[in-house]
């Protein structure tokens, strides 16, 4: 007998952009809505269980939103980022059954999961059991409403966690139907159980047909002259009477090889060998595809049961085996084989398109070309340094948006592979930033034209200036003063040091740092 569980997540798209470590993630307890953007006019696209609490419904435009809740927050709906997350939860879903397929996300944000579950429950300890430990699992991923239905079609499964799986129920959230029992279980449920179109249901509803038992025991042939042959054909579904086709999500093959060896190897240049042999396994595929590895995982399977992982990354894409395997050496040290290595694994964890580079014609044909040449010069050296200090010991500066110079600069991974870091175009800026340091003023003047700094007395030679930064508003919840701004000179002396000068309101002359 057939079986199917249908995981329903009324509030996917919500509890997606509110989990820990989410763009909205406080606002998870909060009334919060995603908004879409319907005509000229914004609407709400889905709401969590607080907002809906307060009053406020998905389809509502986002001004009526404002007037029921002033203090309701918002984030745009991403449609494209919700079904991704759901493919993703789709695939982690094989751990239950290798045929998994999508069910929206649809209107108000809510999404669904198909599971064919035939001939799987019993690797579970039985259906009670499967289903209760996925609603604990996806519970646990961070969303926060989850029903399940199982039955034995597509449609009762559908009607069983919708209308049937409830949480103070037992088991909380689940609804089994027995084998053979949708018919009597389904009678009494309303209309809307059978998947139909809204308008459909509201036809039925003013013809006085509430309940899928009242639909059961009319004639087919007026039925199906008055409401069009879907009415019929989702009842038969329901109840089994009719086939409905299961149209599984084809199976996403990981990038991994495996080695097992007859006898099992311990030194270097063994395991070595066997690392360069998975990485030639797997250059065919990277090439088709037109990938390269990103991030890589050797997994090496001791004779005692144990597993010894080795993970690394590559600053730019790479399939050259022998690049790999330089790589792996550096991650060995340390390494304790016990009885001997028995097999092998290598998964790619991250693959990227891989952009064939053509070297400049001609030496020195562009600073672009100088470029892409040193970073890719660069690559090799940064991935050995990062296999062997640890990849959080390998970083760069990066740009950050900022005006302030003491916060304008952040530290970054190194990935060459990424887009170039784009530097603001600025006023120059010393190498080397000081705390500010306060300077006595010996002679007036803007700056002033003679100070004294660390002991030494400075006579100002030449000034350039004022550069003036504003305070960065955005970033704070009330506007600044006016008064809120720094004005920064490049002064130089009669000896030829120069220095890099600051006042601000209310602070004096400081020193901010030290041009060579």
């Amino acid at each position: 007998m057939r079986r199917v569980i249908f995981l329903w997540l009324p509030r996917f798209a919500t509890d997606r952009v509110t989990r820990p470590g989410d763009p909205h993630a406080d606002a998870r307890d909060r009334p919060f809505a995603l908004t879409a953007e319907t005509g000229a006019a914004a609407t709400l696209h889905a709401v969590n269980r607080a907002a809906e609490a307060a009053g406020v419904f998905a389809g509502m435009p986002l001004t009526d939103a404002r007037a029921v809740r002033p203090a309701l927050r918002v984030g745009p709906a991403t449609p494209a980022a919700d079904v991704a997350a759901l493919g993703a939860l789709a695939t982690w879903a094989t751990r239950y059954t290798p045929w998994t397929a999508l069910d929206g996300p649809g209107d108000g944000g809510e999404a669904g999961l198909w599971l064919d579950i035939t001939g799987c429950a019993h690797l579970f300890g039985g259906e009670d059991a499967l289903a209760r430990d996925l609603r604990q699992r996806v519970l646990a991923l961070g969303l926060s409403a989850v029903r399940v239905g199982l039955a034995d079609t597509q449609g009762a499964a559908w009607a069983a966690a919708r209308f049937l799986a409830d949480d103070g129920g037992d088991p909380p959230g689940v609804a089994l139907l027995p084998e053979g029992a949708q018919r009597q279980l389904l009678m009494g449920l309303p209309v809307e159980a059978l998947r139909l179109p809204p308008e459909t249901v509201e036809t039925l509803r003013r013809l006085g047909l509430r309940r899928i038992g009242d639909l059961a025991t009319l004639p087919r042939a007026p039925l199906t002259a008055r409401l069009g042959p879907a009415v019929t054909q989702r009842l038969d579904q329901a109840l089994g009477r009719e086939p409905e086709p299961f149209t599984p999500r084809p199976p996403v093959v990981p990038w991994r090889e495996t080695l097992a060896f007859p006898e099992p190897i311990g030194r270097s240049e063994d395991i070595l060998g066997a690392a360069e042999a998975l990485c030639r396994a797997l250059r065919p595929r990277l090439e088709r595809a037109g990938k390269g590895a990103r991030r890589l995982l050797l997994e090496l399977m001791r004779v005692d049961g144990t597993r010894l992982h080795r993970m690394f990354g590559t600053s730019r894409p790479v399939r050259d085996p022998a690049a790999l395997t330089r790589l792996f050496r550096e991650t060995l040290d340390g390494l304790d084989v016990g009885f001997g290595i028995e097999a092998m694994a290598l998964t790619l964890t991250a693959v990227e398109p891989f952009g064939s580079e053509q070297p400049a014609l001609v030496s020195g044909a562009g600073a672009g070309d100088d470029t892409a040449a040193g970073e890719a010069r660069l690559a090799p050296l940064l991935d050995r340094l990062r296999a062997r200090l640890g990849p959080d010991r390998v970083v760069r500066p990066a740009p950050r948006p900022s005006h302030w110079p003491e916060t304008a600069v952040t530290i970054a991974e190194r990935t060459p592979a990424g887009a170039p870091a784009i530097w603001p175009a600025t006023a120059p800026r010393p190498p080397r930033l000081l705390a500010p340091e306060p300077v006595e003023v010996l002679a007036d003047g803007t700056p002033p034209a003679r100070f004294r700094w660390r002991r030494h007395t400075w006579c100002v030679a030449r000034a350039e200036g004022p550069e003036r930064i504003a305070p960065e508003w955005w970033h704070d919840a009330a506007p600044p003063p006016p008064t809120c701004v720094r004005d920064l000179w490049r002064i130089e002396d009669s000896d030829g040091h120069r220095l890099w000068l600051a006042r601000e309101p209310g602070s004096g002359w400081t020193v901010r740092g030290v041009f060579p």
